[in-house]
């Protein structure tokens, strides 16, 4: 794995992605987070494709940190199975990138 990750979620309002946000940042298991939205989701559930609108959450964190924050996740989401998908950096800023680490740091 990477040593830095993004991971996305996505949530049914603005509310509720701030908070995923704020308390991930808050419990230093992400640097930083961007909730964009609202997206036009589809996807298939109970056996019915669904559309729903929702706010998308992208959070900066580092491998070390990454289980923190999916445990974070799972708690602090209301859907039944959230999206927790974690993308490798695999290249940027040095100074950011360190900026990640210090902020995550345990």
């Amino acid at each position: 794995m990477a040593d830095w990750l993004t991971v996305l979620t996505t949530t049914d309002s603005p509310e509720k992605a701030e908070a995923l946000a704020r308390g991930a940042v808050e419990g230093r298991v992400a640097a930083c987070a961007q909730v964009s939205g609202p997206v036009t989701s589809v996807y298939r559930w109970k056996g019915a494709v669904e559309t729903a609108a929702e706010w998308q959450v992208a959070f900066k964190t580092t491998a070390a940190r990454y289980q923190a924050l999916e445990t974070h996740l799972r708690e602090a989401h209301d859907y039944d199975t959230p999206e927790i998908v974690a993308t490798p950096i695999v290249a940027g800023h040095a100074e950011y990138l360190r900026w990640i680490e210090d902020e995550t740091a345990e």
